[in-house]
């Protein structure tokens, strides 16, 4: 306003000397977060119009600065600011039997409401028999450029001479983000996680929203997190990415994100630190201190079979068959219902979220 009252000062004092001012009254008024121009007078003649053109603008310019304050994702979805809005999502889906039975299961009666699958993974097919037998699912993909377990493996969904710089010599994934990301060009990125969401719906499952296995494409390179938000753009779906991610990215990734991406308020998930603690703890303590807005809370269930035990063997600690047995118990028990009703706590889905994108 400052810039304004300099320049209708300056057209006052050099083009309405004389004009009794006393008269003529400009009154800027804000209402509701909307700026609005009140005009009282009793001596308007043609004199006054250059006053009155500059107030206008003057009004004009300033509209951007008082506008109303942009709508919180939870406003966007229908829900009050001050939700505390929640998706319990399980990962790692089609990495094995024991995963996708105990995820299944805890969708159905426990608290999970959504969860995302590894199409390179070997249990694919009974996660896309569920799909087509749920169509009301949540199943986004577990984006995955990595094959961390020993002696384990995958590779690629695409042809592995169309990814050569994403497999070993025998052709499988590398088992880090470090690995992977020292190796890996971006074109044979972006064809490996394209072939991924094409086989996925090839197969009948349509994916509700994207994320990244062990968060390869969130770090590693500003192209590989470029590669990811431009799939979800593209596909329609949301790629998983919140405010406290952000946060903690160097400029040139924050820099990548757009208005076409939806930013969820915060993610959680746990650490080996944690487990050391006993998972009913660390949730108990998530739910417990919610904040408003939408939250993403990543788990890992699984029943603790021979199969998962030999499967996670060497990582005791470190998201094992213990810890993903410790998940389901937790989310399928009385006490982790009756706390998310007790904190006032709303379980909402990506599917949800992502039907902003489809307006």
């Amino acid at each position: 306003m400052a810039w304004c009252s300099e320049r209708c000062k300056s057209i006052h004092f050099g083009r309405l000397r004389g004009v009794r001012l006393k008269f003529f009254c400009t009154v800027f008024r804000i209402e509701r977060g909307r700026l609005s121009l009140v005009l009282f007078s009793n001596h308007f003649n043609n004199s006054m119009k250059p006053f009155l053109i500059c107030a206008l603008a003057c009004l004009a310019l300033s509209l951007p600065v008082f506008s109303q304050t942009p709508q919180s994702l939870a406003e966007r979805l229908g829900y009050p600011a001050s939700a505390k809005l929640l998706i319990v999502h399980s990962d790692d889906l089609a990495v094995a039997h024991a995963e996708n039975k105990a995820s299944f299961k805890a969708m159905q009666d426990g608290v999970v409401n959504s969860a995302s699958v590894m199409i390179p993974c070997p249990w694919l097919p009974e996660v896309a028999d569920y799909a087509k037998k749920n169509p009301n699912h949540d199943l986004g993909l577990h984006l995955t450029l990595t094959s961390e377990w020993w002696p384990y493996k995958w590779g690629p969904a695409a042809a592995r001479s169309e990814v050569a710089s994403l497999v070993d010599s025998n052709g499988y994934f590398y088992p880090l983000c470090d690995a992977f990301a020292a190796k890996a060009a971006p074109g044979d990125v972006e064809r490996e996680l394209r072939a991924q969401v094409e086989k996925s719906k090839a197969m009948g499952l349509e994916p509700t929203h994207f994320d990244s296995h062990m968060g390869c494409l969130f770090f590693q390179k500003p192209d590989f997190f470029e590669i990811y938000l431009k799939l979800g753009r593209q596909y329609k779906v949301p790629s998983m990415v919140s405010r406290d991610m952000l946060s903690a990215m160097p400029e040139e990734y924050r820099k990548l994100v757009t208005d076409q991406d939806i930013v969820v308020d915060r993610i959680f998930t746990a650490e080996p630190s944690d487990y050391e603690k006993g998972m009913a703890q660390y949730y108990t303590k998530v739910f417990s201190n919610l904040e408003a807005g939408v939250n993403v809370l990543l788990i890992h269930t699984a029943y603790e079979t021979d199969d998962m035990k030999r499967m996670t063997d060497g990582h005791a600690g470190a998201w094992d068959s213990g810890w993903r047995q410790a998940d389901f118990d937790f989310f399928m028990s009385e006490a982790c219902k009756r706390l998310i009703r007790e904190k006032g706590i709303q379980l909402i889905t990506w599917k949800e979220v992502g039907k902003l994108l489809k307006k």
